[in-house]
């Protein structure tokens, strides 16, 4: 996927939900990975020439791994002007020492949205955004039938009040399938997760599920989308 195509989705998504106003100072979530170091692309260059004028900062949250080396999106984002900002943290430690939780994914997420929050607001910013992706959307929708038994997914906007900030999703329009061809087209610096559990979640169960239906009934994927974004669920009935 090419960069004009990546920003041609991003605005549409940007532009049916009304995720930016002029003046927003948005802190980009920026995990090492290839969906965050593509939002962060995406953002910065639509910064240019979208008419309403926004800024951002890229957050990482250290996990406490010392072997994750993040100097390369340090480097990316000074090519991108973008400030960077890395909170070093002691989760990895926490959860799997300390509490040795043994579904450690719900507890490890609320402390690095805790420690992001934290420094977003520090910096000024009043939006947030994450890299959830058109495959998120569907995955999350599904997890939520089959864990939860309910149709519930997240919302391309959500106010959050307790820490009186706005959660954007500029990518929700974008594959993954066309992620990895920007990755692999941009040599985006990826950083390796080293989290155990990485690869071995409900999600990555759901993602092969999927992956079997759309083989199985080609366009699969597009009829849960569609299903999503004409339903009744707050925030995507546009």
């Amino acid at each position: 996927m090419k960069l004009q195509r990546l920003l041609s989705y991003t605005r549409k998504a940007v532009d049916d939900y009304e995720m930016i106003d002029n003046g927003d100072k948005i802190a980009i979530g920026v995990s090492g990975g290839k969906d965050s170091l593509t939002l962060l692309y995406a953002l910065s260059h639509l910064r240019r020439f979208y008419p309403k004028k926004y800024d951002i900062e890229a957050i990482t949250v250290g996990m406490g791994y010392k072997d994750m080396d993040f100097s390369p999106v340090g480097k990316l984002c000074k090519e991108l002007g973008v400030n960077y900002t890395i909170v070093e943290t002691e989760i990895a430690d926490i959860v799997f020492s300390h509490r040795k939780e043994t579904n450690p994914c719900s507890l490890c997420a609320k402390m690095r949205k805790g420690a992001f929050n934290a420094k977003a607001k520090e910096l000024g910013c009043n939006k947030e955004a994450y890299a959830h992706h058109f495959d998120d959307v569907i995955e999350t929708m599904i997890m939520s039938l089959i864990y939860e038994g309910r149709f519930h997914c997240f919302s391309p906007v959500t106010y959050l009040d307790k820490s009186d900030i706005t959660l954007i999703r500029p990518l929700i329009y974008v594959r993954e399938a066309d992620i990895k061809g920007f990755r692999n087209a941009y040599n985006l610096p990826v950083v390796n997760n080293l989290c155990p559990f990485d690869g071995y979640t409900k999600r990555q169960y759901t993602k092969e599920l999927i992956k079997k239906l759309q083989s199985e009934n080609p366009g699969v994927k597009e009829r849960l989308f569609h299903a999503v974004k004409t339903s009744n669920i707050p925030g995507w009935n546009k």
